[in-house]
């Protein structure tokens, strides 16, 4: 019996996927108990060559690779999703590390909690290169998406969800509402979004309780080329667009206008209580998410 799937999607990071890997080799969880799936997703580096060796150096584990010719992320979940033989699917991405009571401590919480139907654990953003003195925690989030509920077990809070590259989801919930929709989230270089924000959408609607797992830690680890200004503002960009493409599915689009709007009132107060470099980063984020909603090239 497989009580848990680890999902990882991967598209060119052959090297980072590896050190995903590792992370994953030091759990403490009964190794006949889970599975991990690696999902290639059409990449053009030796992503397949790096996987198998590393499943062939750890026979004791429960590691599958799988190609998806389909690109997008939304794709390479889905597929890992049907794949996936676990009661609970967790899914990851391939520039993290996880702690090594990652698998237990998720296995945990759905075997304590009858009611919980999807869950999502704390993430540190790491950067090995030095964080920005741009970098507020309003533009932070974007990029690396750090979450810290404390170190309870509860409901995650009212307009928050699980980060996408941790969380978890019993199997017979994506059977109930659906997989990931395949017009969202990054396919290739583009970074459009939003999938997690869909999927959790709808696991609210149908009353289905989500809770934190402080003990399910994740590791984002932020490289320098994701720090640039030209990254930035690509994201902050698709951030927009991808909102847009929400309401337009959801018929909010009138909301999502008056919504922006209003952060930007907020985006100026903030800029008071920030340095000039903080201000700017403020404005440059805020700037472009509204180029995305309202359409502008």
């Amino acid at each position: 019996m497989i009580d848990l799937t680890l999902i990882i999607a991967t598209y060119n990071r052959a090297e980072q996927v590896v050190v995903t890997l590792g992370s994953v080799a030091t759990q403490h969880y009964p190794a006949d108990r889970w599975e991990c799936v690696v999902v290639d997703n059409n990449s053009q580096d030796n992503t397949r060559e790096r996987v198998e060796a590393f499943i062939a150096a750890h026979p004791e584990l429960n590691i599958r690779y799988c190609f998806e010719p389909n690109q997008g992320l939304s794709h390479a979940r889905n597929r890992g999703i049907t794949e996936a033989k676990g009661d609970i699917v967790a899914i990851i991405d391939d520039d993290e590390r996880i702690v090594e009571d990652f698998v237990a401590a998720y296995v945990e919480l759905f075997n304590s909690h009858s009611d919980a139907m999807a869950a999502g654990g704390k993430i540190i953003a790491e950067y090995p290169t030095g964080r920005p003195r741009w970098m507020s925690k309003y533009t932070e989030r974007p990029i690396a998406n750090p979450l810290d509920f404390g170190e309870c077990v509860k409901l995650f809070p009212k307009g928050r969800i699980p980060g996408g590259g941790n969380m978890a989801v019993r199997s017979k919930v994506f059977k109930e509402i659906g997989l990931f929709d395949t017009s969202l989230g990054r396919t290739g270089k583009r970074l459009i979004g939003g999938e997690e924000s869909d999927l959790f959408e709808r696991i609210a609607q149908h009353n289905m309780a989500c809770y934190y797992v402080p003990r399910a830690v994740m590791y984002h680890i932020i490289p320098e080329q994701k720090l640039t200004q030209e990254y930035f503002c690509r994201l902050s960009y698709n951030i927009g667009l991808s909102q847009y493409r929400r309401a337009e599915i959801h018929g909010r689009k009138m909301r999502l206008y008056i919504s922006e709007i209003a952060k930007w009132c907020a985006t100026l107060l903030l800029c008071i209580t920030h340095t000039s470099a903080q201000s700017r980063q403020l404005i440059t984020m805020r700037r472009h998410i509204s180029r995305g909603i309202f359409r502008q090239e």
